[in-house]
């Protein structure tokens, strides 16, 4: 039976999307320690669908200023995806790429910026690589650009790519843990949803 809506997920269809999620955090984890030079480790990633408004408020409220990373997907699936760093994660990202650090988002430059954009395609492509592979579906995203700004603004835009289907998102979740210290970092997933269900189908968990 088809999803109308992603909210009609059942445990077993989100349990195989985290499993998605565990394999590309995996392939995540390997190039971002070859990017840094030092060991990075992304446990194992939580898969919600939430409301658009539980969505933002998770993540840190609307208010809250992120670096979203943008892609679309085109291919055998149509969708955005985005992935969402905070500062400190991108001090971290600057401090082993660049040896320096900024004190706000408004002190990137072009150069740096493309060094967090990098981060965050190496976030998504893991991704789409583990589900592609999973599913046998073709999945080709779209080279990444960089949007600073609140993160209801920047939720925004998965939402308007989907939001005529539904009202809620699938956030995937987890955090870097480097050095020690533990980093949030998100990634939002919006396909449409007769990509899900072809997608759900492919991984033989339609229902």
């Amino acid at each position: 039976m088809n999803l109308r809506k992603y909210e009609e997920m059942n445990s077993q269809q989100i349990d195989a999307l985290r499993e998605v999620g565990s394999i590309g955090t995996g392939s995540a984890a390997t190039a971002l320690s070859a990017l840094l030079g030092c060991e990075v480790r992304i446990p194992l990633p939580e898969v919600q669908v939430l409301e658009f408004n539980d969505a933002v408020e998770k993540l840190g409220g609307f208010e809250t200023v992120s670096a979203g990373i943008i892609s679309s997907l085109s291919g055998e699936i149509n969708g955005l995806m985005l992935a969402l760093v905070q500062l400190d994660a991108i001090n971290l990202i600057l401090k082993h790429i660049m040896g320096k650090q900024i004190a706000g988002y408004d002190e990137l430059t072009e150069l740096e910026g493309s060094a967090v954009i990098e981060v965050g395609n190496i976030l998504i492509s893991s991704f789409v690589n583990a589900l592609s592979e999973l599913s046998g579906v073709k999945i080709v995203p779209s080279v990444p650009q960089l949007s600073i700004d609140m993160q209801g603004a920047i939720i925004t835009v998965p939402m308007v790519a989907c939001g005529n289907q539904s009202d809620y998102i699938m956030l995937i979740g987890g955090s870097f843990l480097v050095e020690g210290k533990e980093l949030p970092c998100r990634l939002l997933l919006a396909p449409d949803v007769r990509s899900l269900n072809y997608l759900l189908h492919r991984l033989g968990i339609d229902g």
